[in-house]
């Protein structure tokens, strides 16, 4: 294949952390958060020094200006997976120092534009975010897809923030939108399922066009989930008809880092602590700001956690 790199980059310092020319065809994105609020040009800088062994393939700096670091046709060392590296175009992006890691309007919309440049140039009509790891990981995409993957699936890291996590299929959608292709990878109308999981195919209470529908559906039904067309969870109804705290269940956690805030949402503050790994038992959910599962009141009073980052057991 004959790799190009984006008209859109107006800085180039090539970093020499790649590992040379890719194995894999590019067939992902992985979004990052630099951590700051830098320049182009200062992202570039990060990566120069052999010893930082780390690099990516392009950097938006806070204006929304777009640098090369590594050249698209090379794997860059960026997000704690040589496997994904290797299909992926990786972008650190300028954010805030704190969580959740918000950007400028600048950088979103460079975001926007720079994916699609790369969808385009790579032979992509879709660019689709498929909001669950081992989903994503699964899945192979058609000739013409791209998926959005992300660094936390791949080490102990917020990355790429709470801000862009919660943002990614918009951005999924914004592109899909410039590209002329279709976000439900049909051509048909996305079907909201409401089951007591996305494997129990026999609860399911139905398919629902209208994701509001599908929710009410959901709340009026004691334990049960909206999912959409790729078994990710959309939205988790309240436990119990009546609306009260429901029938408490179980969420396994892996990350060490799942913050516990004081309510059911990113704008609510921190407690200062985190879940760690472990089993842990949920006695409300609430929809909330920052996570599309909805927001978990641990049992043990200690606050609420984001769903996005708990398995159902």
């Amino acid at each position: 294949m004959a790799y190009t790199n984006s008209s859109l980059v107006s800085y180039t310092k090539l970093s020499p952390n790649h590992s040379g020319q890719r194995t894999h065809s590019i067939d992902r994105i992985t979004p990052h958060c630099v951590v700051g609020q830098l320049t182009a040009e200062s992202i570039c800088g990060c990566f120069t020094s052999p010893s930082v062994e780390a690099s990516c393939n392009y950097g938006i700096g806070k204006d929304g200006k777009i640098a090369l670091c590594v050249e698209e046709k090379n794997r860059s060392w960026c997000s704690s997976s040589r496997e994904n590296d290797q299909r992926a175009v990786t972008i650190e992006c300028a954010s805030d120092l704190k969580d959740p890691y918000a950007m400028t309007t600048a950088v979103y919309s460079s975001l926007v534009k720079l994916c699609t440049d790369i969808c385009k140039r790579n032979g992509k009509k879709k660019l689709l975010w498929l909001g669950d790891k081992n989903t994503t990981l699964n899945y192979s995409p058609k000739s013409d897809e791209m998926v959005l993957t992300v660094h936390r699936w791949f080490a102990n890291k917020s990355c790429p923030g709470d801000w862009l996590y919660s943002r990614l299929g918009d951005l999924a959608s914004k592109v899909t939108a410039a590209l002329g292709g279709s976000s439900s990878g049909s051509g048909t109308s996305v079907l909201y399922r409401v089951r007591k999981s996305w494997s129990d195919a026999k609860s399911q209470k139905g398919a629902f066009n209208n994701l509001d529908n599908a929710k009410r559906c959901a709340d009026s039904n004691a334990g049960y989930s909206v999912y959409d067309e790729s078994g990710k969870v959309v939205y988790t109804g309240k436990q119990t008809a009546s609306g009260g705290a429901g029938t408490p269940f179980l969420v396994k956690v892996s990350a060490t880092d799942l913050n516990i805030r004081k309510g059911p949402g990113t704008n609510y503050a921190k407690t200062g602590k985190y879940t760690g790994k472990g089993v842990f038992t949920i006695t409300e959910v609430k929809s909330g700001t920052g996570s599309t599962a909805g927001w978990g009141k641990l049992k043990s009073g200690a606050g609420w956690i984001s769903l996005d980052y708990a398995k159902r057991v």
